[in-house]
């Protein structure tokens, strides 16, 4: 506010403004400073990998992507009652891109994201049973508004990652919201996960109340490389 202050002090058109209105100008000054501090710290704390956006996004008809569901979702509603969305699609038609877009937006609304692909966080869940730092990671990811999984199902999963799959999951079940992206469509999560009981109790929470976008089409590298 001390900043804003100094800048009106150089504005002498500004002076001729009543009090109220040059001092509602430094509550906006400080708002819009306080938020854009925030997003930064937001943004930092997700970790993600790519500079994603909703407004970005490609709706071509060979993707099949929804601009009904897409504008849904960017509003961000869906995480406030935690709901989760499945993207799920051959490798390169944009699932990573599309979780880090809504992710952002989440963002710009104030909410909590965290990016993870799904098997350097089992790793790391791993690595913390041995530091006895697990349930802190745990309670960490269970406070994120949005937790974005993403390349589920790209490695065969240990016993002991489908177990820490689970409790991940659980966690959040109609507490806060979750991303999955896999190549695997979702009708093959349950052969995959292999233990019947594990699978029936994890796709119970992660199909529940869940947003599913299934992608089609080619590699959007392999356009990109032709192009260039």
């Amino acid at each position: 506010m001390a900043e804003a202050f100094e800048q009106q002090l150089g504005q002498p058109r500004l002076h001729q403004l009543p009090f109220e209105e040059r001092f509602a100008l430094l509550v906006d000054a400080e708002r819009n400073h306080r938020q854009g501090r925030r997003l930064k710290r937001l943004l930092v704390q997700a970790q993600f990998r790519q500079a994603a956006c909703v407004e970005d996004l490609d709706f071509r008809a060979s993707r099949g992507l929804d601009r009904s569901v897409l504008a849904t979702l960017g509003t961000c509603d869906w995480i406030r009652q935690a709901h989760n969305v499945l993207i799920t699609g051959p490798t390169g038609t944009g699932k990573s891109y599309i979780a880090q877009a809504l992710g952002q937006a989440a963002c710009r609304q104030g909410l909590s994201v965290r990016y993870e692909r799904t098997h350097r966080l089992l790793e790391l869940l791993r690595l913390t049973r041995s530091e006895g730092t697990y349930h802190k990671r745990l309670n960490q990811l269970a406070r994120m508004d949005l937790l974005i999984l993403d390349d589920f199902g790209l490695q065969s999963l240990q016993s002991q990652e489908r177990h820490d799959l689970l409790e991940v999951i659980e966690d959040r079940h109609q507490k806060r919201a979750t991303i999955i992206t896999s190549q695997l469509p979702c009708g093959s999560f349950y052969d995959y996960l292999e233990e019947p009981t594990i699978a029936d109790a994890l796709l119970d929470r992660v199909f529940h109340r869940a947003y599913r976008l299934e992608l089609k089409g080619s590699s959007l590298r392999q356009k990109e490389t032709t192009t260039t």
